[in-house]
């Protein structure tokens, strides 16, 4: 299906994607970011701070967005979460072969380092990520090329910002009995539990290789969001509570209530690139009914690296 390019509010272009069922997406150009994902209905999917930061150079909370090259990582100088997220991408003029089919749309969005991004971080690549909506799903490919003369490392997550009822009715299936850092405790490791993750306080854990495919069951929508990958072995949660959307100046002190980030990453073991590979992953993220069955995500019988 052709592009439709618009202008957003700030004069920089945002694309909108569509497919036959009547969803849409749309994507900035500037961060990359993906601010909209509507079903069938024309119901939103994706979580906007209601306080959301529209304006250059900051990120928009919300949404999906790539953090690149660390997250929570400690590069110097650099942003905790990178800074690709306050970048102007571009399209990619060359992108890989994608089957023509008029059931799905897709762009392809390319970031090159600059020179004023080499003061920051002196290291040379390319990154890629292409973006397919088809009905009732959403597919993010991220590609990582090292175009330096000397090894690339870095971690990569790819922030998912979903639209939940209540926070409080959300829980998360797939991560029991995996160990994760806690970031709330000096990012010390413990294992996980419970029979599921829910919520009745702020969390911030990056769950260690984790399964395949995770499920964010939503009681009162009677909605799941089921999410498969690979190439990223992580997953982190996130939810900052009351006490901490209140001090952040781009979250509605209400806005928690309806949010839930479940990224997928590649955090404990960074990626390592010699010079001219590149690096590839994948993440699809679909709705399915509130009456699905989880049972098939015990980590334990979980087959990793779907495809």
């Amino acid at each position: 299906m052709p592009l439709n390019i618009f202008q957003d509010l700030g004069g920089l272009p945002r694309i909108i994607l569509t497919e036959p069922t009547g969803s849409s997406a749309e994507v900035l150009l500037y961060g990359g970011q993906i601010v909209s994902w509507k079903n069938e209905q024309r119901q939103e999917l994706l979580f906007k701070s209601s306080k959301a930061n529209w304006k250059q150079p900051k990120s928009i909370r919300g949404g999906i967005s790539v953090c690149f090259p660390q997250q929570f990582g400690n590069m110097g100088s650099l942003d905790q979460q990178g800074f690709v997220r306050n970048r102007l991408w571009s399209l990619d003029r060359d992108p890989s072969p994608l089957p023509p089919s008029d059931n799905h749309s897709s762009v392809d969005l390319i970031l090159k380092s600059t020179r004023e991004d080499l003061k920051i971080w002196p290291r040379s690549f390319e990154l890629r990520l292409r973006i397919t909506l088809s009905a009732g799903k959403l597919v993010l490919v991220p590609r990582v090329r090292n175009t330096d003369n000397k090894p690339l490392s870095f971690t990569l997550a790819l922030c998912n910002y979903l639209s939940v009822s209540d926070i409080s009715e959300v829980r998360i299936e797939g991560l029991e009995t995996l160990d994760y850092l806690d970031n709330l405790v000096n990012r010390s490791r413990f294992t996980e539990q419970a029979d599921a993750i829910t919520f009745d306080g702020e969390v911030e854990r990056v769950y260690l290789r984790t399964p395949s495919k995770i499920a964010i069951i939503d009681h009162e929508k009677k909605r799941t969001y089921e999410m498969k990958k690979s190439g990223m072995a992580d997953a982190v949660v996130w939810n900052p509570w009351e006490r901490k959307a209140k001090a952040m100046y781009d979250m509605g002190d209400e806005d928690y209530q309806s949010m839930i980030c479940l990224s997928c990453a590649a955090i404990e073991n960074p990626v390592a690139l010699k010079p001219g590979e590149e690096w590839k992953a994948y993440q699809e993220i679909s709705t399915v009914s509130s009456s699905y069955c989880s049972g098939q995500l015990d980590p334990r019988r979980v087959i990793h690296g779907f495809h």
